[in-house]
């Protein structure tokens, strides 16, 4: 699949800041977060604008942005749709939250269930966007049991770390949150690892003589559906050579996995404000690598569309 920026753009940053809102949503309330009025403001700033920056930033791959509001009505049957409808409903309780905690520095009574409802909004907001890439039967590489659950780890990591980095930075960390966010990324690691092996691994049943039904030899086309490059090529038959996927999973994972453990660990032996550095160079590093990955991610995928086309 061609691997658009405004696409890749939107699930590194939605997914990080869907992570972020919704720790915010519960830590925030259990007491774990104190209602200081800059924590809140940096904090919920962050998220929704990595959140509000992400969906602006999917309109660029449309054809007629100014359309986009029609995607809103399919609802009943497009996971496209129904996340469109989610992300929207969670600015709510959002900003409810949000106001309660900055401008009356409370984390308690409504505001609390603001935070929680919060919470749930931006946890289904990931579960349907890894649904419209899971449910998309002709690309094998993402209908598997790897792409939702992936979402969801990938964005509890992202937002652990950036909750990290914000704690940080107001010396409010503790060590749970950086040793959670260290576990967070392992699991994020040892999945991405287990997906391309799985991926890696995968043997495509369909071929064309099995969608044309005849047997007995090699089916073949005497000519190519069309003479030029179209939408279909451009889009669907994106290609990235094995030697230049294999340099930028080793990037992926220096970046996204193995570099933010690293100054986590390194920030747990450090004092402030070292620690906080330390910390605010993970989210960056991490956030960087998982660009990587998700443009891994498009341009890996292979559309059965392009058995017409000889591929």
């Amino acid at each position: 699949m061609h691997p658009a920026f405004s696409v890749v753009f939107f699930t590194t940053a939605t997914g990080a800041g869907y992570g972020l809102l919704a720790l915010l949503g519960v830590l925030g309330p259990l007491g774990f977060i104190a209602p200081d009025f800059w924590t809140g403001f940096v904090g919920m700033g962050l998220a929704l604008g990595l959140i509000a920056a992400g969906l602006l930033s999917s309109t660029g791959h449309l054809g007629r942005p100014e359309r986009a509001w029609r995607a809103f009505s399919q609802w009943r049957s497009s996971w496209l749709s129904r996340e469109g409808v989610a992300s929207v409903a969670t600015f709510i309780p959002s900003g409810l939250f949000g106001v309660g905690w900055i401008f009356l520095g409370r984390l308690d009574g409504w505001v609390a269930a603001a935070g929680v409802l919060a919470n749930f909004g931006a946890i289904a907001t990931v579960c349907m966007t890894g649904m419209i890439y899971a449910s998309l039967k002709p690309i094998a590489q993402w209908h598997s049991p790897y792409t939702l659950p992936g979402y969801l780890i990938f964005s509890a990591m992202s937002g652990c770390v950036l909750l990290n980095a914000v704690l940080q930075g107001f010396a409010l960390g503790s060590e749970i949150l950086p040793a959670f966010s260290v576990l967070l990324t392992l699991l994020g690691w040892g999945w991405k690892l287990a997906t391309w092996r799985h991926n890696d691994q995968l043997e495509i049943q369909t071929n064309a003589n099995t969608a044309t039904g005849l047997s007995g030899g090699t089916v073949r086309s005497l000519e190519w559906p069309h003479t030029e490059e179209n939408y279909l090529l451009k889009e669907m038959g994106f290609r990235i050579a094995r030697k230049h996927a294999s340099k930028l999973r080793r990037i992926a994972q220096a970046l996204a996995f193995g570099l933010p453990i690293l100054l986590l660990l390194a920030a747990f032996a450090l004092p402030w404000p070292f620690a906080a550095a330390l910390s605010v160079l993970a989210a960056i590093a991490q956030f960087g690598g998982m660009l990587v990955e998700r443009w891994l991610f498009f341009a890996e995928a292979k559309h059965t569309v392009m058995l017409y086309y000889g591929r």
